[in-house]
């Protein structure tokens, strides 16, 4: 049995190590290209990806991950068709029932299962398809565009909302325009709870009054950056743009209440506000999404998440120029980014360092982790690494750099974590050799090479090697 003291022994230096980057010399450039694919366009390698990949150029690979979505296997649809949530109107409904029912016997204990079995349905089908889906570039911008526009599950009956969310208003449109991606967190009843908007409107008789939660953050984070040049007279004005932006009592489906909105005349970014009723919330989104400001903060963020911690401001200018030009198309602007010679330069290889949440799925799926019918371990280990699955409390979302991560007690518990695995999964020691490839080293594989079969793979998964990315 192996043990955190059999773990450590072996890999003494482990905490420092896996804060260096390395270079293998010894690998192929097309085994080094692919690696490097696989890395900032998905989850990493599994067995025989390597070899499928490094078949073809970087641009095929990025072509091909931004072409229409290739079919998922059979095993996998039919696995989520079977797990496909129940319809988000009846779910909040429910929800909602079980809240009026809090003080009857059983109440609390049914809202808790809702919770947790909306959970589930929701976790599945973001780690199923991040971990076997072909699409890999389309699960990573998945990550991406929840992480920037988080709400979090913690929130009241965003709980049994974030799966529809991910469904409804994030993924249809990671490939498709910004604004449509904009618009559809705007309206959708995670985003109006979790950001208190669903009770933001005019005074009516005392009752009632201006939210500025959620208007302060489409400024702040969804769209133009702290530095985007508005006031915190904008932030009023667009929270009051925004009043009757609500959700219907009933089944907690978007609704405009138009006897909440705010009728009298507003100035916003220096222009009076044109139109009446929901029509200058989605005027006001129009100028959001066409922005320069806008433009370079996606760019930065999207240049952070997949190149570089520090990205290079000519990748970021080239970005944020594309997608102003398609006006917000994110195929053309993720096009442009991954096709730079900035994105391959040999610079950046192997030099971010690991989230947990990236750490873990290249983990499972370099160990081919067969179907998974208890998701728990997977969301434990998440927790235990300081990344719960849709659990950042604050608006911004997790950081992705590598001084958001990278501490000896984290880096401990990644090794805790790769031992339990390899002891749950107990993958052949020479099929992971095989499927990471050049992210060893040589002094990994002499390492490994020199220890027992039967402590091979745990030293495989923790080695420090596979921190970096």
């Amino acid at each position: 049995m192996l043990n955190r003291r059999h773990l450590l022994q072996p890999l003494p230096l482990l905490p420092l190590l896996a804060a260096v980057p390395w270079r293998p010399a010894h690998a192929a450039p097309d085994e080094r290209l692919a690696l490097h694919a696989l890395n900032r366009l998905g989850y990493g390698p599994r067995p025989g990806d390597l070899a499928a990949w490094g078949a073809q150029p970087w641009e095929v690979l990025v072509e091909t991950q931004l072409a229409a979505a290739q079919p998922l296997p059979e095993a996998l649809r039919q696995r989520l068709a079977e797990r496909a949530p129940a319809p988000l109107t009846g779910r909040i409904t429910a929800y909602r029932e079980a809240e009026r029912k809090r003080d009857a016997e059983g109440a609390e204990n049914e809202r808790r299962e809702l919770a947790r079995a909306a959970m589930l349905e929701a976790a599945e089908a973001r780690l199923a398809r991040a971990l076997w889906s072909p699409n890999q570039l389309e699960e990573r911008l998945v990550e991406f565009w929840f992480n920037h526009f988080n709400v979090f599950i913690g929130k009241g009956p965003v709980r049994v909302l974030v799966g529809d969310y991910e469904a409804q208003a994030i993924r249809p449109h990671v490939l498709g325009r910004f604004r449509d991606l904009l618009g559809a967190t705007a309206r959708h009843p995670a985003m109006l709870i979790y950001l208190d908007n669903a009770q933001s409107g005019a005074s009516r008789g005392g009752r009632g009054g201006l939210n500025e939660n959620y208007a302060r953050e489409l400024m702040e984070l969804h769209t133009l950056g702290v530095d985007g040049g508005y006031t915190q007279q904008d932030v009023t004005e667009l929270a009051r743009v925004l009043t009757g932006w609500s959700i219907e009592p009933q089944d907690g489906s978007f609704r405009f209440m138009a006897r909440r909105h705010d009728d009298a005349a507003k100035t916003w970014l220096g222009q009076a506000v044109p139109g009446r009723g929901q029509a200058q919330g989605e005027w006001a989104l129009d100028r959001l999404a066409e922005h320069p400001a806008t433009a370079q903060r996606i760019a930065f963020k999207l240049a952070q998440h997949f190149v570089a911690d520090a990205p290079e401001p000519a990748l970021v200018q080239a970005t944020a120029q594309a997608f102003l030009r398609s006006g917000g198309d994110l195929r053309a602007t993720t096009r442009t980014l991954l096709l730079h010679p900035l994105a391959r330069s040999e610079a950046v290889f192997g030099q971010q360092f690991r989230s947990p949440y990236r750490y873990v799925l290249a983990l499972l799926r370099a160990a081919d982790v067969p179907v998974v019918n208890d998701w728990q371990p997977v969301l434990q280990a998440l927790r235990q690494l300081g990344q719960p699955l849709f659990g950042c409390v604050t608006p911004d979302g997790y950081r992705v750099t590598r001084e958001a991560w990278l501490d000896p007690e984290s880096l401990l518990r990644r090794a805790e974590t790769a031992t339990r695995l390899a002891q749950r999964v107990r993958p052949d020691p020479e099929r992971l050799l095989t499927a990471l490839g050049p992210a060893l080293s040589p002094a990994t594989r002499a390492l490994v090479a020199s220890e027992p079969a039967a402590r091979q793979a745990a030293l495989l998964l923790a080695a420090p090697d596979l921190q970096n990315a």
